[in-house]
């Protein structure tokens, strides 16, 4: 088992990378704790919310902290695969081609309102998401080291949009809903805005780079270490089975919402996400409220809602909540 100086430590770096989001990014600890699990889980993360919520700062200032290499894409309807992965570029002055690589060789990729981009430029992200690597031409290049994706969306404009493939949300680690602050944080946000008179960009505070790649090492080996009971374990896979409606189960309450259920990279994901959170909070064991955390963010893009939750208004959320009320918790 991992020792207790250790956990201390890298405990530390967590509220040290919080207090530097913190500069810029008010409240909002479930968005800045989800996109620090991706970092040390090396997951992908997607982001829903309306805008003017810091979306978007919350994942500059990952990069910042990091020092890692950050690239933008805003996704439109009319958007190529080309664009994100780069192309073949003649050159006349050898007569031959070169490959022009896109914005997606960066280590931090903002993927902007994903669900605007048609089916061809979702197919070369999952490559890439999936792969840690792009085809171009007829070679694949690799992607740099490390490599996140951190798309957002927007649940409330639906005109030029489209789903998103199930198989390409399996592969996001987990899926945060982005709330609005509450009244005492807006206050504070409306406070400390950049004045009209001060030509700022609006980006706040110049974070220093506080989590470098021996300290993101570090974190990783510590939350390899965590000690998971294989009664936790059991229950962690017990609670992504039941996810999975079968006949015996389509009458029940809660089975008559869901038309299917998680794969097991949902289970892998959970396993990783409820050690990391007892890394965060110090601890070198896991607990059930660890698993009971990780769960929504972890599921709630995973299964999909039948016709009938849709009638009645249930969300993931909610269908979750029920399954973990029906599991036995260790």
């Amino acid at each position: 088992m991992v020792q207790k100086e250790e956990i201390d430590l890298c405990a530390a770096m967590i509220s040290e990378c919080r207090k530097e989001m913190a500069l810029r990014i008010v409240g909002q600890k479930e968005m800045i704790d989800g996109l620090l699990s991706s970092l040390v889980a090396g997951g992908h993360i997607l982001l829903e919310g309306v805008p003017g919520l810091a979306k978007t700062l919350a994942v500059k200032s990952l990069a910042e902290i990091t020092g890692l290499n950050f690239k933008r894409i805003q996704f439109t309807p009319d958007l190529l695969p080309a664009d994100l992965t780069g192309t073949m570029i003649w050159e006349h002055a050898n007569s031959s081609f070169s490959v022009r690589k896109g914005p997606i060789f960066a280590n931090v990729i903002l993927a902007d309102e994903i669900n605007r981009a048609p089916a061809k430029v979702q197919s070369a992200l999952l490559e890439a998401m999936e792969e840690k690597q792009v085809t171009i031409g007829e070679t694949s290049y690799p992607l740099p080291v490390p490599f996140f994706v951190l798309a957002t969306e927007n649940p409330i404009e639906h005109e030029g949009t489209y789903n998103l493939p199930e198989a390409e949300l399996d592969r996001f680690l987990m899926k945060l809903l982005i709330s609005y602050p509450e009244p005492d944080e807006e206050l504070n946000i409306v406070k400390n805005a950049p004045s009209m008179t001060s030509g700022s960009n609006n980006r706040g505070a110049a974070l220093s780079p506080v989590l470098n790649m021996e300290k993101l090492s570090l974190l990783r080996k510590t939350a390899d270490s965590i000690h998971i009971d294989e009664g936790i374990s059991k229950y962690i896979v017990s609670i992504v089975t039941a996810t999975r409606p079968v006949s015996g189960k389509a009458k029940d309450s809660v089975y008559r919402y869901v038309s299917f259920g998680a794969s097991p990279r949902a289970s892998i994901a959970l396993y990783r996400c409820c050690r990391i959170l007892a890394m965060f909070e110090g601890r070198n064991f896991v607990s059930p409220e660890d698993v009971k955390t990780a769960a929504l963010p972890v599921l709630r893009h995973r299964i999909v809602l039948s016709y009938e939750a849709e009638a009645e208004g249930m969300n993931a959320d909610a269908v979750i909540g029920r399954i973990l009320s029906h599991v036995p918790v260790p």
